[in-house]
């Protein structure tokens, strides 16, 4: 029996970054982007509020673009305010690195098992599961199968020793790629 689960983002992460005003480490972005232009060359910003006092902090999306090497339907996009483009950068490992920041997933994400609550134990003996990742959101299998099967973590990894719970991927740890697992009963 194969099953298809599906980590869908429920909204933007967290943004942990140091706050200048009140030394807070949290910022909610609420898909607000700030362009600005001099002559030839473009600036832009995905801007982003601390949670704690409310100041705006930019994440540096463009800087000192040429006008004409930038899309001109991704500056429609920012001009916009598209929240869809927001979330799309949030997760660019470029942008993330110029700008030094991390995401905290922490309830910005839900398992979809479509439609079964969990996975029927009785119903047959060899489950094949593809978990498939909506968003890049590190997430620790174990805790998706725990999930997504109604069992406790220390139950999956009882599994995971016996053998009873296998992958081609290592299911310790955190994953934010597609895999598969098979349990079996």
């Amino acid at each position: 029996m194969l099953k298809s689960w599906v980590v869908m983002p429920t909204c933007l992460p967290t943004v942990l970054r140091r706050c200048h005003a009140c030394a807070s480490e949290r910022f909610r972005a609420n898909g607000k982007f700030r362009v600005n232009a001099h002559h030839k060359l473009l600036d832009a910003w995905l801007l982003v509020l601390c949670t704690a006092c409310g100041d705006t902090a930019k994440l540096t999306v463009l800087e000192r673009m040429n006008v004409r090497s930038v899309r001109p339907e991704l500056l429609a996009r920012m001009h916009d305010n598209d929240p869809v483009l927001a979330a799309e950068l949030l997760q660019d490992p470029v942008v993330l690195r110029r700008n030094r920041i991390a995401l905290d997933w922490a309830g910005a994400w839900r398992l979809d098992t479509g439609g079964s609550d969990h996975v029927d134990r009785e119903v047959s003996d060899v489950i094949d599961v593809s978990v498939r990742f909506a968003a890049r959101i590190p997430v620790r299998p174990v805790r998706l199968i725990a999930e997504g099967c109604g069992l406790s973590r220390a139950e999956v990894e009882k599994l995971i020793t016996e053998g009873k719970l296998v992958s081609a991927v290592r299911l310790s740890g955190k994953l934010s790629d597609d895999f598969t697992f098979t349990l079996k009963r």
